[in-house]
């Protein structure tokens, strides 16, 4: 059963944690709370935000402790991830899943957060969000698309319904025909694919699947789709959605597959409905995505729906 947090409300307190990457400057931690600030949020900024071990944002257990403070206390309605980068493997069996399922509380980022959010939803059953994060340049002002797909996700105890990509962005694409319901679950590619054999890998049984990457090549992207499908994740899957694949095309002057191709030689086969091009993850701009909590996937018209809410309403 799905853990859902409450739903923020203007006025909430928000953590600021740096699980994964370090910043090149640490003033871009103040920067990124000054924009939740005008998101009409309270933050506290945790310790690791401005720390570096290398590209890392402190220690591995410094990193762990942020997060597992911020879960144990209760003036923190809300945590943001500062950024991704690399790290979150590194600390998958320091969170204290067990605090998170007692103290549920939204908890957003994305790229490297990937690794955080299937472990979070496989040992705490809790409902996140993958959506930008503290640095993210689609929380500034003027980006109204983003910013209003943030709020919506984060602030609305009600299913979210269709997702639509920005206005005059092309609309989803099918790549295999039909339709599927079940929660939607997955993230950054390279993640998913790197926590295959590990305690937090995904479960994909009965899950519409969600993948996206930045700056790989198609052989790759071909290589970790590849680890998916014979691990069985396409099997086990009800349904597959593609989001945005920031620079991901060949190196010039090399032969290369396109990534259409390459979709459809390694997920189509396993004949679940299947979309691609919807704007979310290393795009602007870009939609928040609630995991864990039912949606519709339609691949004759081809659309993604939630059924329902990933939060619980405020208790005053």
């Amino acid at each position: 059963m799905t853990t859902k947090p409450r739903a923020l409300r203007p006025g909430d307190r928000l953590g600021l944690a740096a699980p994964s990457g370090s910043l090149k400057d640490p003033a871009q931690a103040d920067r990124a709370a000054e924009a939740l600030r005008r998101l009409g949020f309270e933050v506290e900024i945790g310790e690791g935000c401005r720390h570096a071990y290398g590209y890392l944002a402190g220690s591995d257990e410094r990193r762990a402790a942020d997060l597992n403070a911020f879960f144990a206390d209760d003036a923190i309605a809300g945590i943001v991830c500062l950024k991704g980068g690399y790290g979150t493997p590194r600390i998958l069996d320091a969170i204290d899943y067990g605090l998170a399922a007692r103290r549920p509380k939204v908890f957003v980022g994305y790229s490297d957060i990937t690794a955080i959010h299937l472990a979070l939803h496989r040992r705490s059953g809790l409902a996140t969000f993958h959506g930008p994060m503290g640095v993210s340049d689609v929380l500034l002002e003027g980006e109204e698309y983003s910013t209003r797909s943030w709020l919506d996700a984060l602030t609305r105890a009600e299913p979210l319904g269709c997702v639509e990509n920005p206005p005059g962005a092309p609309g989803l694409k099918a790549l295999v025909p039909g339709k599927a319901r079940g929660e939607l679950l997955g993230g950054n590619l390279s993640l998913v694919a790197g926590t295959i054999g590990t305690p937090y890998a995904i479960d994909a049984r009965g899950k519409i699947l969600f993948l996206e990457d930045i700056g790989e090549r198609p052989y790759r992207i071909d290589r970790m789709l590849t680890q998916l499908r014979l691990a069985g994740v396409f099997d086990d899957c009800a349904g597959v959605v593609l989001g945005d694949w920031n620079d991901c095309g060949p190196e010039e002057g090399k032969a290369s597959l396109e990534l259409e191709a390459i979709f459809r030689d390694v997920i189509a086969p396993a004949g679940k409905p299947t979309v691609f091009g919807l704007k979310a993850g290393h795009c602007n701009p870009t939609a928040t995505l609630p995991f864990g909590v039912r949606a519709e996937l339609d691949a004759d018209e081809p659309g993604l729906a939630f059924t329902e809410s990933a939060l619980s309403g405020w208790i005053d």
